[in-house]
């Protein structure tokens, strides 16, 4: 038999019933240093945005031009044969895929390097105070591209765009490493051409060379009759049907004339072959000669930026993130107040609370009724008025004690059912109220309202 759970539902209301009006008079009472701590916390913020050290962030978009490459088949008419066929075709008309070796290429150290090069990046003290031992070295590649630096490469989704971004305290060295890198990443580039170019043309050029000499060297070779010859020799054959010799020689001319034909038939293949190597051969050349050339596209060049032209702090920015700070350190402050102060406050008082007596006296000469039959203690921590003492003259049960630490307390509460505490927010003394509370606690007398005289 499986065991149920068994939960109240008026319980769980109970439990996740919010006094709204507690929290109401918890923050009205302190709205003056909730006021002084928001106010203080935006101002910080405020004066953070005029005297924090200014960020400047200069960026570039490099277009990669994949399909226009000195390689590719609209300058070279070989180039989907060297891609691989129909694969390399796909691969030629989609562009390529993304852009995944260009950005290793543009975050190599052959590039990097020269930047920090360039821009004499090297390693400085901790904090400006703390030695380094590689104080004065030029930072590493991994350095300059490690997680949270400075500097940071996307390709724009669905793009062949680069966005190269970089952030400084120093507009002038920003400008300068977004420059530096573009220039040479493209030098990166050219030198990637240029070396491809001179090696295909070195290949192609030894091919060339190699089907020329085979082509001379049939040329040397070739022998047989041509084809017209059969038609000068119709005497002969005439004469074959009736002479031996003349049918022999008539053979003899056909295999001459057959030789001859194989002969044209190779010199003509070898030709064409070198024929295609040395238009290739041409191209190649092309090729090497615009191998000085790039492929990437700079679409937005990094400007240099003024003094005043910072990214960050922004104003806007600190004040909104003030409100958020200022609200979350007020609510602290709140919370550190109402736990440490010395007299009492709202938050400490229970859940049946009469937040004013002498307007809601109703409330509690309501609750005294419906007790009617239970003898009835009221603690008074401070000093009834009289206007609200008298409310109480018709009602027999209860018994009036002034909150003590002592025996003559304990003994006239004694015999009290129940008990109602009467205080003063803000004058009561916390500690004493605490104290009298725990007391009764230990006594199981059970507490059913808290009201509060002003």
């Amino acid at each position: 038999m499986h065991e149920g759970i068994y939960m109240n539902n008026n319980e769980l209301d109970e439990e996740l019933t919010i006094d709204l009006k507690k929290i109401f008079f918890i923050l009205w009472r302190r709205k003056f240093l909730i006021s002084k701590v928001f106010l203080i916390i935006i101002l910080f913020f405020v004066i953070l945005t005029f005297i924090s050290p200014k960020k400047y962030k200069v960026d570039a978009d490099l277009y990669i031009n994949k399909a226009n490459n000195t390689n590719m088949m609209e300058i070279n008419p070989y180039a989907i044969e060297e891609l691989g066929g129909a694969g390399g075709m796909a691969a030629l008309m989609s562009g390529g895929g993304g852009l995944t070796n260009e950005l290793e290429l543009i975050q190599s150290p052959l590039v990097i390097d020269k930047v920090i090069k360039e821009n004499n990046l090297v390693y400085k003290k901790k904090w400006g105070i703390i030695p380094n031992k590689k104080e004065g070295e030029f930072i590493s590649t991994a350095a300059f591209l490690g997680k949270g630096k400075n500097i940071s490469f996307e390709n724009k989704k669905g793009t062949n765009v680069i966005t190269i971004e970089y952030k400084s305290k120093d507009p002038e060295l920003a400008y300068n490493v977004v420059n530096s890198i573009i220039n040479n990443y493209v030098e990166l580039h050219k030198q990637l051409n240029s070396e491809k170019s001179k090696s295909d043309k070195k290949v192609i050029e030894a091919e060339y060379n190699k089907a020329k000499k085979a082509l001379n060297t049939k040329l040397n070779s070739s022998s047989g009759l041509p084809e017209q010859a059969l038609a000068t020799s119709s005497g002969i054959s005439a004469m074959s049907a009736f002479s031996k010799s003349a049918r022999q020689a008539m053979a003899n001319l056909k295999g001459q004339v057959i030789q001859g034909q194989k002969s044209r038939a190779a010199i003509t293949e070898e030709a064409e072959k070198v024929a295609a190597l040395s238009s290739k051969l041409e191209w190649a050349k092309m090729v090497d000669e615009m191998s000085d050339s790039s492929k990437v596209l700079v679409l937005k060049e990094p400007q240099k930026l003024r003094d005043f032209e910072y990214s960050s702090p922004k104003l806007l920015i600190n004040i909104l993130l003030g409100i958020v700070f200022g609200f979350i350190a007020s609510l602290f402050a709140v919370i550190f107040a109402e736990n440490t102060d010395k007299k009492l406050t709202y938050s400490m008082l229970g859940d049946n609370i009469i937040y004013n007596l002498e307007e809601d006296f109703s409330d509690l000469k309501l609750l005294l009724l419906a007790n009617a039959d239970k003898h009835m203690s009221i603690i008074t921590f401070e000093d009834i008025p009289n206007n609200i003492l008298s409310k109480f003259e018709n009602i027999r049960n209860i018994n009036f004690v002034k909150a003590d630490i002592s025996n003559e307390f304990v003994n006239n509460i004694a015999a009290s059912d129940k008990v109602i505490l009467i205080v003063s927010v803000g004058k009561t003394n916390s500690k004493f109220y605490k104290q009298i509370k725990s007391m009764l606690e230990e006594m199981n007398k059970n507490i059913i309202s808290e009201a509060i005289i002003k």
